[in-house]
């Protein structure tokens, strides 16, 4: 059963963004990959195959184990890129982003064309050559976090929605470094990187579809900030709100303070 929240016309919900809220942790993860997988087969079905942006990192956890378990997937042409990753920092280290994409997702599915962003390589090189890549063909769905802060990807506030490189070099803000901190992949912030690559706002909205899955009490302000009023740089994540087909993926405890004013939101309380 789900019990929607909307005060819009018709013509207005088939433009809105959706947000969905589930009693629990998995429940809204098991949800969100069936979404996935359901974009993935389609996009397979139509063309003979699929690309993907992945989110990694702690939040993304349930929500990838589900997705790699999906059924009827040819991953083989599944074309996988992710979000983001600091500067300087190995592969080897835990907090490593593209560590986590080739533990959580290329090597439960055997996905062969996957693209790693080497934040401790040559970064120039690196942008050259993922920007190409990632701007030869669209992106058919886009999963995403969102950060305590906000951000989308490395994209702290006050964020760019105007640059128009696909990744760039971003300066990741002190909540963002407290945040790795807080989920430990690091002892201390002076250990995380101050600088990360990051795919662009703009490139984000390039997707056909957006996925977002943020869970937990920790995020509880973050969606506030960018759900319960309009768009604004200081709230990055609230640029989910202009794209035609978004959806963001929410348990009780992200969702316990919002109350968004406006009818651009279409809310849906799973049970």
């Amino acid at each position: 059963m789900r019990r929607t929240l909307s005060s819009r016309s018709i013509a207005a919900e088939q433009e809105a963004m959706d947000i969905r809220i589930f009693p629990n942790r998995n429940a809204m993860a098991a949800a969100a990959a069936e979404q996935a997988a359901g974009a993935i087969r389609k996009a397979l079905a139509a063309k003979g195959n699929a690309r993907i942006v992945a989110a990694t990192a702690a939040s993304q956890k349930e929500f990838l184990e589900n997705l790699t378990s999906a059924a009827e997937i040819d991953w083989a042409n599944v074309e996988a890129f992710h979000l983001d990753e600091y500067v300087g920092l190995p592969i080897s280290h835990p907090g490593s982003f593209r560590k986590m994409l080739k533990e959580q997702l290329v090597e439960k599915t055997g996905i062969k064309n996957y693209h790693l962003l080497h934040g401790d390589g040559d970064i120039a090189e690196v942008l050259r050559e993922k920007n190409a890549a990632l701007s030869s063909a669209p992106i058919d769905i886009m999963f995403l976090g969102i950060g305590e802060n906000g951000h989308l990807a490395f994209n702290d506030p006050p964020a760019d929605f105007e640059v128009e490189d696909p990744y760039l070099v971003v300066q990741l803000d002190e909540a963002c470094r407290q945040q790795q901190v807080g989920e430990a992949w690091f002892s201390d912030i002076s250990q995380v990187p101050e600088r990360a690559i990051s795919m662009s706002i703009k490139q984000i909205l390039k997707a056909k579809e957006l996925l977002a899955v943020v869970p937990g009490p920790k995020k509880a302000d973050a969606i506030c900030a960018c759900f319960n009023s309009g768009v604004s740089p200081m709230a990055p994540a609230s640029i989910l709100r202009r794209h035609s087909n978004a959806t963001v993926y929410l348990d009780r405890e992200s969702a316990a303070l919002l109350h968004p004013r406006d009818g651009a939101i279409h809310v849906t309380f799973e049970r």
